[in-house]
């Protein structure tokens, strides 16, 4: 009985034993088809997705034009040979209105320190030295108050009207010299406008000579005078403007120089009058 028990729960244990491997080789093919299925669908969902996806299109940087290219080119399309003498107007301005400007500064002085210095040399009666700082310094007050001097250390016209008259005539002299070459800059002030409109006529009589020609009335036929027409105007106008920059300052320079002459004119006279050397 005993060895009947046994036989039997040997032959139990390994039927259990190859039924659990049954079991165990199932659910290993159930799980490996489920990831086949999971693995399908995904590759499935993926490939829809791309097809589905817009296409982008490829962007294309468009390198934007250097300003002097733009106006090289606008340049010839509005007729080098007008074009040419509005670059010749904008270049003898500015030529003329850089000299004015050079002059002009190197005009510009302390004056409140040189009259204060020349003022004490004139009341210790060195006049002479007084004259050789004008000379030392630059600008039209001290040739103003050489001027001056020079009569005052004269022995002939010395009085004060000969030293009134002096000073008057060496400050409108000055006055002639700071505003010299300015009526060149205002003449190509008006001069580059006239020849941008100059453009306009022709480039509007070329464009009715096209029109005659082709018998029709369409924007290609006009399209080339016109543009002649309107960029000679707008480079004409703009080199008008450029000088016109340079020329109001160059006028407030003068006015500053003319206020400081006239302001030591009268110092001036006034320590000529009080020198022991003047003529009463």
């Amino acid at each position: 009985m005993k060895k009947l028990f046994a036989i039997v729960a040997l032959v139990a244990a390994c039927s259990f034993a190859a039924t659990s491997n049954v079991m165990a080789q199932e659910e290993a093919e159930v799980a490996e088809e489920a990831a086949a299925t999971e693995q399908v669908d995904s590759t499935a969902q993926d490939t829809t997705a791309v097809e589905a996806a817009p296409e982008v299109a490829p962007v294309v940087e468009e390198e934007s034009e250097s300003l002097h290219k733009t106006l090289k080119t606008k340049f010839i399309e509005g007729d080098a040979g007008f074009m040419s003498l509005v670059a010749l107007a904008l270049v003898l301005g500015l030529a003329f209105c850089i000299e004015r400007v050079i002059y002009l500064t190197l005009a510009k002085v302390n004056t409140r320190k040189f009259m204060a210095e020349l003022a004490d040399l004139v009341a210790k009666d060195k006049v002479e030295d007084a004259i050789a700082l004008c000379d030392a310094t630059r600008g039209p007050v001290a040739r103003v108050s050489s001027k001056a001097l020079h009569n005052l250390n004269s022995k002939e016209q010395n009085d004060i009207a000969s030293i009134e008259r002096a000073i008057n005539t060496e400050a409108e002299i000055q006055g002639s010299y700071l505003e010299e070459h300015c009526s060149w800059i205002t003449f190509f002030i008006a001069s580059a406008p006239s020849l941008g409109f100059l453009g306009t006529v022709i480039g509007m009589v070329m464009a009715f000579d096209t029109i005659e020609k082709a018998g029709d009335i369409s924007p290609t036929v006009v399209a080339g005078g016109m543009k002649v027409a309107l960029i000679t105007t707008i480079f004409g106008i703009v080199v008008a403007l450029i000088l016109q920059l340079f020329y109001n300052f160059i006028l407030g320079s003068i006015e500053g120089l003319t206020a400081n002459m006239e302001e030591s004119a009268q110092e001036l006279l006034t320590m000529c009058v009080k020198s022991p050397k003047c003529q009463k």
